[in-house]
């Protein structure tokens, strides 16, 4: 397996880009010695190792080791001259859980986010992750990754503005690998999102897994004791034990903190409206998505009947859908993750139409890594003002970041001027495959023909 000293990518001036690439086992984009770009009207494109000519290995959990662990660099580029994506890697990570993440829909032990990390001709570097959620969705991890591999090999040597569009021109096929892939070149491009000119408090919530009253009341007093002030409870197996389960929790809080109810889509139009109308509203903010992601008339027939307001989370993914919530009578809320929308900037254009259409946005993916945590809370800063749901990062027992994602009293504090970088000797334990995707002329100046 092949090592690399330096993370950082450039391709010479004056140089001529070949039109093949190789694709190798590495987590991060390898380096050249000399910077050189490609001529502007070259075509770069990935192979498979299938195809002559082409260099490939992949590999289950790499140790490779590298001497240098910068990982930014803004470099300038000249006027007129777009910068070309010269290297992208791909990761299959596997981070395993404190303890066992339960939803309606499945029990998580561990997460599996794909890890994409960029490189340009102007030596630029970024990264992100998302976390396809098996059930959550028609998406699967196979599909994602396929996708991801099928897309590398269409952008690799285009522009990064090219290069977004290309991706999210397949948006609807795979929005989770997407949003990994925009999400990682806006990075590279320094999005004005990621900017944290004075320190900022984001509240989280947490969610309450006990199921009996033995356990949850001591649960509840840690979590307050943490610092936490907003619960999410899920429900949606059975309606009479989710009901008494909903009051026990409202005993033991006892006014000083609010929770949020999450069905995860599980229950019918009768199941849903039977719940939901029977809920007494005491330190409940809201009912999160009762029925099926597609069935938006029984989603409106709950709201209609509940007690709470309602909010919609799994089919939000397009300024149409906002909408179109937008347009149920009690849908109070919408949630929106950046997994499904596809990238830093249409989420925020999302969520300023959440609160256009008359509801009040959520954000956060409970499922997410902290790299993708941390995207999310960039954007959250300066967009919502309830108890952020990106707190999937303090479920694994291992962090990603370096340093990592700030937090304390139930709240994500961020700095002024953070910009964390990838911890690679954590995130080598962790990942489970990869592939770096690199333009055979970058290859050949940093190992040779």
């Amino acid at each position: 397996m092949t090592g690399t000293s330096n993370p950082r990518a450039a391709i010479s001036p004056g140089s001529r880009a070949s039109s093949r690439s190789s694709i190798r086992a590495s987590g991060r984009p390898s380096p050249s010695r000399r910077p050189t770009r490609p001529d502007a009207g070259a075509r770069l494109q990935a192979r498979c190792n299938v195809r002559p000519g082409v260099v490939a290995r992949a590999t289950t959990n790499p140790a490779t080791r590298h001497s240098s662990r910068e990982d930014r660099r803004t470099a300038p580029i000249r006027r007129g001259l777009m910068a070309r994506i010269t290297q992208i890697g791909l990761r299959r990570l596997k981070l395993p859980l404190i303890r066992p993440y339960r939803l309606s829909y499945r029990t998580f032990t561990e997460f599996e986010p794909f890890l994409v990390t960029v490189a340009d001709d102007a030596g630029r570097t970024g990264f992100a992750d998302a976390h396809v959620s098996p059930g959550s969705s028609r998406e699967t991890r196979e599909g994602g990754w396929a996708f991801c591999r099928a897309r590398i090999e269409e952008i690799l040597g285009e522009e990064t503005g090219a290069a977004k569009t290309a991706v999210l021109a397949r948006f609807e096929e795979s929005k989770v690998a997407a949003t990994a892939l925009v999400a990682a070149i806006e990075v590279l491009e320094d999005n004005p999102q990621l900017e944290v000119p004075e320190t900022a408090e984001l509240p989280l919530l947490t969610p309450i897994n006990g199921l009996t009253e033995a356990e949850i009341g001591p649960e509840i007093e840690d979590w307050l004791a943490k610092g936490f002030r907003t619960f999410k409870v899920k429900v949606g197996k059975d309606v009479a034990a989710d009901l008494a389960r909903v009051r026990t929790i409202q005993k033991a809080i006892a006014g000083r903190a609010t929770f949020r109810l999450d069905a995860n889509r599980a229950y019918d139009r009768s199941a849903g409206i039977a719940f939901a109308s029977a809920l007494d509203p005491e330190g409940i903010e809201l009912f999160e998505q009762p029925c099926d992601s597609d069935d938006w008339e029984a989603n409106a027939a709950v709201a209609a009947a509940s007690a709470v307001p309602l909010m919609l989370d799994e089919p939000i993914c397009t300024l149409a859908d906002i909408a179109r919530a937008g347009a149920i009578a009690n849908v109070r809320f919408c949630k929106l993750k950046l997994k499904r929308f596809g990238g830093l900037d249409r989420l925020r254009e999302g969520l300023d139409a959440v609160r256009a259409a008359g509801m009040e946005p959520v954000l956060g993916d409970g499922l997410g890594s902290e790299i993708h945590n941390w995207l999310e809370a960039c954007v959250a800063r300066s967009t919502i003002r309830n108890a952020g749901e990106f707190n999937g990062f303090i479920k694994p027992r291992e962090r990603l970041l370096s340093p990592p994602l700030p937090f304390a009293n139930g709240s994500i504090i961020l700095p002024a001027g953070y910009r964390p970088r990838p911890d690679w000797t954590l995130i080598d334990r962790f990942t489970a495959e990869r592939l770096d995707f690199t333009t055979t002329k970058a290859r050949t100046a940093t190992h040779g023909a």
